[in-house]
């Protein structure tokens, strides 16, 4: 693919961001319009495809598909016009990710750049990192994994261990990251490392951008539950990367992590509930067929299934009108809301299926993309990836006891958990 002129697309969007703002319906229309236009022939039967627990789906044409949307100016939405981006509003960006969950458009195989890294480049980065990095996030061309989590340290960040030490002009890092999504996929990773020796917790860390293909990095796939394998281990072993590749002062890698887990349950999250949204009514209507919602008790499983959805909503629309007390415990509570609610509509799935969520397909996954799987593995329906899915739901992206205590201390002030 030919790659985008960023200057002539930021001129062009810059003076569309700049016009008359248009009514809401009417960018929901556009964005509907340009959708049920483009998910057609080649991409027509990519809808519904890819996400958690199903990244393997016809990888590479959700890829190509992510690159006839950055072509047509619909990736980095909120990002300024100057790198890239289309200077929309929030409201254009909810628009957004709502119409193109409703449209049921296929999983976006870039959200690590375009959602995590790319905000936290134009907050934190240097003007030669951004020139450097945000082209090939904006037009697909570069993806990127998250080296956080460590086998020692999976939700706590600051007991991170892998190390990075300046040689001359080059950033040598030694050790181990784990649950690293899409890292067989990807051709950069940005790494929390400790550069600081004798440091601990949160001091004497950094925010390293660091290539994927070299000798020094092994990443290995991790089979899931779901038989698939979008999670990696990640070990570096003298492992190099450029000097200047670092986000941030050395020592500062700590706030540039928390500065990128805010974007990271950002705007996006709210057409994430659209998907949640649509889960719950195929489940209602799987209910109506099976009989199950005649039992009391799935009917009042469902019903309060459709009011935590709408506790999420309301809590969304508060976090992203600033009106909370803390971000931090906001961003904390969003996480268990919808862990938690996700978890347990994968419960009640199997309980609406009945004993049939019990016997798989005889089918094999079409579109794997890492060769570690077995290709004569049984495939699983719908229902029976979510269950098993979700069941690291309320563990990656930080546990539900992290999260915990983050309200705790940070938000309500609580003594410290002892260590």
């Amino acid at each position: 693919m030919t790659s985008i002129n960023l200057a002539d697309r930021a001129v062009d969007l810059g003076e569309w961001a700049a016009a008359t703002p248009q009514a809401a319906d009417e960018f929901a229309a556009a964005v509907r319009t340009w959708l049920a236009d483009n998910l057609v022939g080649e991409f027509a039967d990519l809808k519904g495809r890819g996400g958690p627990g199903s990244e393997h789906e016809f990888f590479e044409r959700r890829l190509a598909w992510d690159r006839h949307l950055a072509a047509a100016g619909w990736t980095c939405l909120g990002w300024p016009t100057r790198h890239g981006g289309r200077g929309a509003t929030l409201e254009q960006r909810i628009i957004f990710h709502r119409e193109y969950a409703r449209a049921n458009a296929p999983a976006r195989v870039n959200h690590l750049g375009e959602e995590l890294l790319g905000p936290t480049l134009i907050e934190f980065g240097t003007e030669e990192q951004k020139q450097r990095f945000l082209p090939g996030i904006v037009d697909v061309t570069e993806l990127w994994a998250q080296g956080y989590s460590e086998p020692g340290a999976g939700s706590d960040l600051a007991g991170v261990s892998t190390t990075a030490r300046l040689d001359d002009d080059t950033w040598i890092i030694n050790g181990q990251k784990i649950w690293t999504s899409l890292a067989h996929v990807a051709q950069w990773v940005f790494v929390i490392a400790r550069t600081e020796p004798g440091s601990t917790r949160h001091a004497g860390l950094s925010f390293l951008l660091v290539p994927l293909d070299q000798p020094g990095i092994t990443v290995r796939p991790i089979q899931q539950l779901t038989g698939t394998s979008e999670f990696n281990e990640v070990f570096f072993d003298d492992a190099a990367t450029d000097a200047d590749l670092i986000v941030g002062q050395p020592g500062e890698g700590w706030k540039v992590a928390m500065g990128l887990l805010q974007f990271e349950r950002g705007v996006s999250t709210l057409g994430q509930q659209v998907g949640f949204a649509r889960e719950l009514d195929n489940l209602v209507e799987v209910a109506k067929g099976t009989g199950a919602i005649d039992d009391p008790e799935i009917a009042s499983r469902l019903a309060r299934a459709g009011i935590g959805l709408n506790v999420m909503r309301a809590h969304a629309q508060r976090t992203l009108d600033r009106d909370v007390t803390s971000q931090a415990g906001a961003a904390s509570v969003s996480k268990l809301l919808w862990a938690n609610w996700h978890r347990d509509l994968g419960e009640l799935a199997m309980d609406v299926v009945g004993a049939p969520s019990l016997i798989g397909p005889d089918t094999t996954v079409e579109g794997q993309v890492n060769d570690i799987t077995d290709p004569e593995h049984v495939e699983l329906d719908d229902w029976q990836r979510l269950f098993l899915f979700t069941r690291a739901d309320t563990i990656y992206g930080g546990s539900n006891e992290v999260q915990r205590n983050i309200i705790a201390e940070r938000v309500l002030g609580l003594p410290r958990e002892a260590r």
